[in-house]
């Protein structure tokens, strides 16, 4: 497979259904909205916790109708499909009242879920049972770089994969809700890395995590920085790293934060960045006694992670609306994500390994 023939981005293959966005922080301003735009996806209505909020990203995005509540927008007959960024702890009612309104076809939520994988299973069954699909908004799958990753290890350049490694260095930008929990990194960080390890890998067999306090974090939590390993049936042994300290973060100390990745494989290595730390486009290189002769070939791409992911999420779950098909990052599949999180958790708390098998999800 030539560099020039990689995606890193998505087809827009649908743009028509009427889309009605639920919050107005950050993910939301700017990483959704943003996405759609240049999409140029119909945004049609907007609702937040206060409405003053979802007037001022109204305003910027040019929404014509703005809400006094969430359930009003997911009332509004205009609206197709329902867009949420609002807490775990919250979101699950706002599914719920979105599943029994006959105008909507289809919903996006936020990771995680729900705050158990019991209520996201129930949330997984009684979507089937309303016929309407709900996604979720698992986006570092569309990170550019992920993406190429995927495609070279399906095109077999890289053979058997043998080790994986995602080795973060980055501070997150917590959101002040995740102070009422009592899970941090694992759940809110690290998901995205165990979920894309799913994506490319499988479902693993078991879990291996450890975690201690985070300095810089002044709320009472028991998972700062995590290191999970992880082992799948092809053998694959992969481990996922979320230091969110990274070290000091004052004036004059040039910190250094980053986020790598590598994948070695009998026939190849792929290895590369996740540029959101610092703004930039996420990087790939990869060589392959197969496809490249042994020497380093670097793909090349101008799109980010943030925001221009968040276009082949709702653009997924358009598709699936339009073609009747599940979308790719369907409700059953984030199940499977939350499930190695809770048994991450486990494998915490227990201090020992956790099958996946342990961990209930019909």
């Amino acid at each position: 497979m030539a560099s020039t023939d990689f995606k890193p981005d998505v087809e827009v293959r649908v743009r028509e259904y009427r889309i009605g966005c639920v919050g107005a922080g950050m993910i939301m301003a700017e990483c959704h909205l943003a996405a759609y735009a240049q999409a140029e996806f119909p945004v049609v209505a907007i609702a937040s916790r206060t409405k003053a909020s979802a007037e001022k990203v109204a305003r910027r995005w040019a929404i014509p109708a703005v809400h006094d509540t969430p359930e009003q927008l997911i009332e509004d007959g205009n609206v197709e499909i329902v867009d949420l960024a609002f807490p775990p702890d919250q979101q699950p009612a706002l599914i719920r009242h979105a599943l029994k309104q006959k105008h909507i076809k289809a919903i996006l939520a936020q990771k995680p879920l729900a705050l158990s994988v019991e209520e996201a299973v129930k949330l997984r069954d009684e979507a089937a049972k309303a016929g309407k699909i709900l996604s979720v908004n698992q986006n570092m799958r569309y990170d550019q770089s992920m993406r190429v990753l995927k495609q070279i290890i399906d095109s077999g350049a890289l053979g058997d994969i043998v080790f994986a490694q995602i080795d973060m260095h980055a501070i997150p930008h917590w959101q002040t809700f995740l102070q009422g929990y009592d899970r941090l990194t694992l759940a809110n960080m690290s998901v995205h890395h165990l979920d894309v390890l799913r994506f490319l890998f499988g479902d693993p067999d078991e879990i291996t995590t450890l975690a201690r306090k985070d300095p810089r974090t002044t709320f009472d939590h028991s998972d700062g920085i995590t290191v999970s390993t992880l082992r799948f049936p092809t053998g694959v042994l992969a481990v996922s790293l979320e230091d969110v300290w990274s070290g000091p973060r004052q004036e004059g100390y040039k910190d250094d934060q980053h986020i790598n990745w590598r994948v070695d494989g009998t026939k190849g290595v792929a290895k590369g960045t996740i540029g959101w730390p610092t703004g930039v486009a996420s990087t790939l290189t990869y060589a392959s006694t197969e496809t490249t002769g042994g020497e380093w070939v670097r793909p090349s791409w101008e799109t980010m992670w943030f925001p221009h992911a968040f276009i082949g999420v709702m653009e997924q779950l358009q598709y699936a609306v339009k073609t009747g098909t599940p979308p790719a990052l369907s409700i059953a599949d984030n199940v499977k994500t939350m499930a190695l999180v809770e048994a991450g958790y486990r494998s915490m708390g227990e201090g020992r390994t956790v099958r996946l098998s342990e961990i209930a999800t019909n």
